[in-house]
């Protein structure tokens, strides 16, 4: 029987890209559900085989402006109180942390662009482990406190809080390995206001920046997400 991936999408060109790729060749069907459309069903969302929280330009501390995640932290509180399969990438991450009872909050710092992770031991023991060396995309100005009982994966100078793992079930990852470089354009489009707010980048650097390192993270990416698809209980 074919596993079910359900994909929470805030803005649509911050999709799956190459965990699509895996999550296909893993065997999973995949849905999207968008938020501030579709109803986020608690119950829904907790008979998935995985659920993956993707990114977006609003943060959780939002809720008053963007009622809906009010459902979706529940839905994901459910899931991760659960043990059930989480993943969650950037604002998935924050709202994961956030569903653990932890604050999330500006983390004074803007970081845009492509640049390395240090991985922690516990994050050289774990799937990351290929990132070592990698530059990654960053895409936040948000950060968390870890959840308790959680590994911390990564850090950067800046923000401390870069990756977390709960057991194998949950994975939580501030950066972005998910973008396809080839649907970047995309980004540079929907994130420009962001952009042009942002001192000392610019779409021509991301471009240039995207070409060097893009190419050898897609490789790192796709093993890792099949490893911890692989890793999964159940």
């Amino acid at each position: 029987m074919m596993k079910t991936a359900i994909a929470i999408r805030h803005v649509h060109f911050e999709d799956l890209g190459l965990l699509g790729d895996s999550l296909s060749g893993a065997g999973y069907r995949i849905e999207y559900r968008e938020a501030g459309i579709d109803r986020l069903q608690a119950q829904e969302l907790a008979a998935a085989d995985l659920l993956v929280v993707l990114g977006g330009p609003i943060g959780v501390y939002d809720h008053t402006v963007y009622p809906f995640l009010a459902d979706e932290i529940a839905a994901v509180q459910a899931r991760l109180d659960g043990g059930k399969p989480t993943l969650g990438i950037c604002l998935g991450a924050q709202i994961m942390a956030h569903a653990l009872g932890k604050a999330v909050y500006p983390s004074g710092v803007k970081e845009l662009g492509w640049a390395p992770v240090t991985l922690t031991e516990a994050g050289r023991d774990s799937v990351l482990a290929g990132l070592e060396g990698l530059a990654v995309l960053h895409w936040h100005g948000d950060t968390f406190d870890l959840p308790d009982g959680a590994r911390h994966l990564a850090a950067t100078g800046e923000v401390a809080n870069q990756a977390f793992a709960l057991g194998a079930f949950a994975l939580g990852l501030q950066f972005h390995l998910e973008a396809k470089q080839e649907e970047l354009e995309r980004w540079y489009i929907g994130h420009a206001a962001e952009l042009a707010a942002t001192p000392g980048i610019d779409v021509p650097t991301l471009r240039r920046q995207a070409a060097r390192h893009a190419p050898p993270l897609a490789v790192a990416a796709r093993r890792i997400f099949a490893d911890w698809l692989a890793a999964l209980p159940g």
